[in-house]
């Protein structure tokens, strides 16, 4: 098990040690919970699996989509 700090804000702090405090919990536990909640939301991306930086995202085909007048490159552009 790795050991690390945090810094949070004071609001959230209280509200995590009074959740922590309703299951019976450690803080730190409460913690893991949490990092495991987030971590089911957004896996680990599998090999061929798109990339979730929005720098390497590309936009569907413009046919596909119904945009028959732009490229997919214009339709990029136009989205950042």
């Amino acid at each position: 098990m790795v050991k690390t700090q945090i810094q949070i804000l004071d609001d959230l702090y209280r509200a995590l040690k009074r959740v922590a405090a309703q299951k019976e919990w450690s803080l730190a536990e409460a913690l893991r919970h949490g990092a495991e909640q987030l971590l089911q939301q957004f896996p680990a991306a599998q090999p061929g699996a798109p990339s979730l930086d929005p720098q390497s995202w590309q936009p569907p085909s413009s046919t596909a989509c119904g945009w028959h007048s732009l490229s997919a490159e214009q339709l990029k552009e136009a989205l950042w």
